[in-house]
């Protein structure tokens, strides 16, 4: 059989940057919600596909910290946001 490897979510910069986006648009709780039910759609996503678990591990833990990244960046370009 065949391994089927997953396409990097963090290269999906435009799905990054909308999620990132989304959070910062919550409050605090509703944003790590938000988070961590975006990363287990992903997750489920890529088992549906077959990808193994080891690697879904991999690229959900890359998916968070990609999100978390990017909504620094966000939290910055926003009025007020951190200096």
């Amino acid at each position: 059989m065949a391994d089927i490897i997953a396409f990097p979510i963090v290269r999906r910069r435009a799905f990054i940057r909308r999620q990132a986006t989304r959070v910062a648009e919550l409050n605090t709780v509703a944003g790590e919600r938000y988070i961590r039910q975006q990363v287990s759609c992903q997750a489920e996503s890529m088992r549906r596909k077959g990808i193994a678990e080891r690697q879904i591990a991999f690229e959900t833990i890359a998916m968070e910290a990609a999100i978390r990244a990017a909504l620094w960046v966000t939290k910055q370009d926003l009025p007020g946001g951190c200096t």
